[in-house]
């Protein structure tokens, strides 16, 4: 099993679109790289941790590669805006790639190049590795499984 942190705007549907994949074995959103230990999410919307909102995911490589994983990812996000998904505004709301495994660069890398031929303006998409991760509250884990007609800027 391999693992990977997306950010992409607000974190329940980034959550819900990968739970979908065939090969994603488990999801949970939560708050990563920012400089607050232990943030809550009324910390984090403040805007003031540094965090981003994100999704965990772990994934079987026998059954979706992270270049499938990636591509997956760029098709739900714009990666040319910054701290800004659909309505959604503030850093808490940036879209990057937080990678685990060092091993993991030169494919984002690669991809986010792929990805760039796309557009006229330039990927602002930070990759990174994972510094912290901290797990949201338990009200926002599965949040559109539990919320089916809840909020998401993304079409699923």
């Amino acid at each position: 099993m391999r693992e990977i942190i997306f950010a992409g705007g607000c974190f329940w549907g980034v959550e819900e679109y990968m739970s979908r994949i065939k090969g994603v074995v488990e999801t949970k959103v939560g708050y990563a790289n920012g400089t607050t230990e232990n943030p809550t999410y009324e910390d984090v919307k403040t805007g003031m941790t540094g965090h981003a909102e994100a999704c965990y995911v772990k994934y079987d490589e026998n059954q979706i590669s992270l270049e499938d994983l990636l591509k997956k990812f760029w098709k739900v996000i714009d990666p040319t805006v910054s701290n800004r998904q659909g309505p959604d505004e503030g850093t808490q709301y940036r879209t990057g790639i937080y990678y685990v495994h060092e091993e993991d660069l030169p494919t984002i890398k690669a991809s986010a190049e792929e990805e760039q031929k796309k557009y006229d303006d330039p990927i602002v998409t930070e990759i990174e590795p994972l510094k912290s991760f901290y797990d949201a509250e338990e009200y926002h884990q599965k949040y559109l499984k539990k919320n089916p007609g809840g909020y998401c800027h993304i079409k699923l």
